[in-house]
């Protein structure tokens, strides 16, 4: 019988290649070959979601067009085969994401100031009422600019939770607090919540037969679902009206709260204290636990393992991850007024835990992995995959990834993470962070 491969359009006995060996995905080219790719191409969907945020507040990001370009005409089936090849242009789109999460940094802060710490009310909520999720912070900015006035409260949900820091959104008196979660509970969430909604970005979740929601949600630009609104030329008139015609928000009437803003421009401004408990023996590491969460079963790891940092130790973290123990009081560190836990943002936010890194590896003399830095990342394929990478090519080594390893990893692939940047896979809490203490 007969073997078809869907890239080369070719049949053999043997499948594609005809060399006795059956090949699956990529014609010519071992499993190696065809999961580098695949991680590559996911690094391309990363970096170009990162580009896009950062174009629409007027970053310069034309430096990574050619890199995006390039990584995708490395994946066609008959242009390379050599595995050292492949993991240098990996570690190319790495530094790509690495540029393209700076450049996102800096506009986000050139047209929105520099975050702050602040308390947020975490489900409360009153009156009409827009939610509001996804990412783009610019989006947000016009909603609130033609929102103001109008008795319209607009509350944030999940990776928009972080635009509280922020004192060109936080001027805004109508920014409430935060409803919900991470982006996956939007189904539920959306059922209850009786105004209407607005989604920016990414992670959106189709309708199911049950969405009683389906008139109050609008999509942003490509954000789009079938059965949903669009806003078309930033217009956001029909979204306030439907806001204003819809019942006023009940049943959110919750006392918790949840602390951001803790952007690392702040954090850096900080650094003569940080660096005084260092030396004074009051901090010990940073843990930083962060990542891109999803509902599979395992994720409560990074709650227990939160749970489990020493006093005398600093959280770090940043994206959608955080709802997993962002609802705890960490406290301070004993005898100082540094928070134990810093919320750097959302997941385009991962490269200030890096520029902490760095600059405390500045100011101490000490390796960046040599610093009492230890790192957990809650894996999903997506965007993450562009922050792994990113984290890669700077040459960050001991990176914990769970709560399973991802699907591009196999034999070779494992070994090579490890010997050159000792990637582990989570096992459980108690045992990983008697590890991470040494």
């Amino acid at each position: 019988m007969s073997m078809f491969c869907y890239q080369c359009e070719m049949s053999s006995p043997d499948g594609c290649g005809s060399n006795g060996k059956q090949i699956v995905g990529v014609c010519g080219k071992d499993e190696n070959m065809a999961r580098l790719q695949d991680l590559m191409v996911f690094g391309v969907k990363g970096l170009s979601a990162y580009r896009e945020h950062g174009n629409e507040l007027g970053a310069d990001n034309s430096s990574v067009d050619s890199v995006m370009a390039e990584s995708m005409y490395f994946t066609l089936t008959n242009v390379n085969f050599n595995f050292d090849d492949h993991i240098g242009q990996l570690m190319k789109l790495g530094k790509a994401g690495v540029d393209v999460m700076g450049n996102l940094s800096e506009a986000h802060t050139s047209k929105l100031g520099v975050p702050t710490p602040v308390t947020v009310t975490q489900n409360k909520a009153e009156g009409k009422a827009i939610l509001v999720s996804g990412h783009n912070l610019d989006a947000l900015k016009k909603l609130l600019e033609q929102t103001e006035g109008k008795g319209v409260n607009v509350y944030t949900h999940s990776e928009m939770l972080p635009a509280h820091g922020y004192p060109e959104l936080k001027k805004y008196s109508h920014l409430k607090g935060n409803i919900g979660k991470a982006w996956f509970d939007q189904s539920e969430l959306f059922n209850h919540w009786p105004g209407s909604i607005l989604v920016t970005t990414n992670c959106i979740v189709p309708l199911h037969e049950e969405s009683n929601y389906a008139d109050r949600i609008y999509g942003y630009k490509i954000v789009n679902v079938d059965g949903i609104k669009m806003v078309k030329d930033d217009n956001f008139a029909p979204l306030i009206d439907k806001a204003l015609s819809s019942p006023d928000v009940s049943g959110f009437d919750s006392d918790e709260t949840l602390t951001t803003g803790h952007h690392y421009k702040t954090i850096l401004s900080l650094a003569p204290q940080i660096l005084d408990a260092i030396n004074g023996g009051k901090i010990k590491r940073f843990f930083v636990i962060a990542g891109c969460d999803s509902p599979t079963s395992g994720r409560d790891y990074f709650r227990e393992l939160a749970e489990k940092v020493p006093q005398d130790c600093v959280i770090v973290t940043s994206s959608c991850g955080k709802f997993r123990f962002n609802d705890i009081d960490f406290g301070n560190i004993p005898g100082t007024d540094i928070p134990r836990y810093l919320d750097l943002g959302q997941c385009n936010d991962s490269n200030g835990a890096v520029e902490i890194a760095l600059a405390l590896s500045n100011a101490t003399g000490i390796a960046v992995n040599d610093l009492p830095i230890s790192i957990a990342l809650m894996w999903m394929e997506q965007k993450a995959v562009i922050i792994l990478l990113a984290l890669l090519s700077l040459g960050i080594q001991n990176i914990y990834i769970g709560p399973r390893a991802p699907q591009f990893l196999n034999h070779d692939i494992t070994n090579f993470l490890v010997q050159n940047f000792n990637i582990k896979i989570t096992s459980n809490a108690t045992s990983d962070m008697a590890a991470m203490l040494g």
